[in-house]
């Protein structure tokens, strides 16, 4: 039991806590939910009511939360050493996490370098890329193709090589210039297409026109494979990203996957990129690769781009970045131990009949008059609300139609949020067939709650 009340924690938090993609003034006018345990799949607030997590923890739970094995891997740790830098020693645990990655990332990715999250990782990334492209004799390659609706993380770095315009608009003045190709959302094509592959085909014609063009001067292409995560949940069409893999070949550019929210098996593979035999260059991972518990990130290369970088010492060829808690010690042992659980309990097998439950109870949803379009990936979904369905009319921005589901989605028992009027399914992987029952039919009622369908 909390050593505080709730309405004490509640009240604190309004005066002093100022939380992330949250507009306060709304934030205060509401009794809100304090988090004080976690059980498997479910939150406990500080008065006892239970929560099924359906965003994982902001798209990191893995294993539940909790798990006994990784808090005594954790607890083990923290007796050995809770942290050491990178910066002119090794340690540990980074060594042994590194080479058991390079056991199962892509082949050829088996360069890692730490960092703490997924904004950080994609700068990481962003940096290489541009450094590696000037170590080769071409330091005039340093924009980078981006793609319409992608996010990558709140760093600036991250925000320039976004696409999201309510997110990095704003910052616009303080970021770097990239070239923008259009991405494949299929429900709103830009280029009027129904079917899902020709529409994939078209935006690659796009693509390769932006490549032609501007080649010359481009040091990366940056994509998150298979889904736009933040964007709505956005499901690239089959061979799309296979598709961009062969241009960027043709192309001579550096492909850069953000696997942030994508890998550790949240599409069905170990990394979303598998699905369709596609090998980076570069990889950023993050989220899931701690199973939720602690922050930790990862850019993953290969050889080629890792040997530019060697060289005497006074030629300055050193990768001059890094972050404080890179590599730490905690993070890297619950890594580890998350990746014995893939292993022991089969989850990436296991999941598989969730896969196909989640698609046969998201078919329920397509008879509401209010549902658009629903997009799956792996246990990875967004149901798109709309005002109206034979005109594809989105409600407008001041409704918050997705807030008012999520928030009837609590007097459900499901915890949720929403990315504008698409409403997200994102559980932990190790959600049972009762709790997929569960969480959805607590959101099916809330939207007919909300939407009065």
């Amino acid at each position: 039991m909390s050593a505080y009340t709730t309405e004490q924690l509640r009240e604190w938090d309004r005066r002093h806590v100022w939380h992330p993609f949250t507009q306060m003034q709304d934030w205060g006018r509401n009794e809100q939910i304090v988090i004080e345990k976690g059980e498997g799949c479910w939150l406990i607030d500080t008065d006892g009511n239970r929560y099924l997590d359906g965003v994982a923890a902001m798209w990191t739970n893995v294993h539940g939360h909790c798990r006994r094995e990784l808090n005594e891997a954790l607890k083990a740790q923290v007796d050995l050493l809770e942290h050491s830098t990178l910066l002119g020693l090794a340690s540990e645990q980074s060594i042994v996490l590194a080479a058991r990655l390079a056991q199962i990332t892509p082949p050829g990715l088996d360069r890692f370098f730490y960092s703490d999250n997924g904004s950080t990782a994609m700068e990481v990334a962003v940096k290489m890329a541009y450094q590696y492209q000037t170590h080769l004799g071409h330091p005039e390659r340093s924009r980078f193709i981006t793609f319409k609706n992608a996010y990558h993380g709140d760093t600036l770095g991250a925000v320039s090589v976004g696409g999201i315009d309510i997110y990095h608009a704003t910052f616009k003045p303080l970021m770097f210039e990239t070239v923008q190709a259009p991405a494949p959302y299929c429900y709103r094509c830009e280029f009027g297409c129904t079917d899902k592959n020709s529409c994939g085909l078209k935006c690659l014609e796009a693509l390769e026109l932006l490549m032609q063009e501007h080649a010359g001067f481009i040091a990366g292409l940056v994509i998150e494979p298979l889904i736009q995560g933040a964007g709505g949940m956005i499901v690239q069409p089959a061979g799309f990203l296979s598709g961009v893999r062969q241009l960027c070949d043709r192309y001579d550019l550096l492909m850069i996957t953000d696997e942030v929210a994508t890998g550790f098996g949240r599409t069905g593979k170990m990394f979303a990129c598998q699905h369709e035999d596609v090998v980076p260059d570069i990889m950023a991972v993050s989220k899931g690769i701690a199973a939720g518990y602690l922050p930790i990130a990862a850019t993953i290369t290969n050889s080629k781009v890792y040997r530019a970088f060697l060289g005497e010492y006074s030629e300055l060829k050193t990768f001059f970045h890094g972050h404080t808690f890179t590599g730490n010690p905690l993070a890297c042992a619950v890594a580890l131990k998350s990746l014995e659980l893939f292993e022991s309990d089969h989850l990436l097998d296991a999941m598989q009949p969730r896969i196909s439950q989640l698609t046969e109870l998201l078919d329920g949803f397509r008879e509401l008059p209010h549902v658009g379009d629903i997009r799956q990936c792996g246990l990875a979904a967004g149901i798109e609300l709309v005002k109206d369905k034979d005109s594809r009319q989105a409600y407008p921005w001041e409704q918050k139609i997705g807030v008012r589901v999520c928030q009837e989605a609590r007097k459900h028992g499901v915890f949720s949020r929403p990315l504008g009027n698409t409403v997200v399914i994102f559980p932990p992987l190790v959600i049972s067939g009762e709790e997929l029952d569960f969480l959805m039919n607590g959101l099916k009622q809330s939207v007919l709650a909300v939407t009065g369908s």
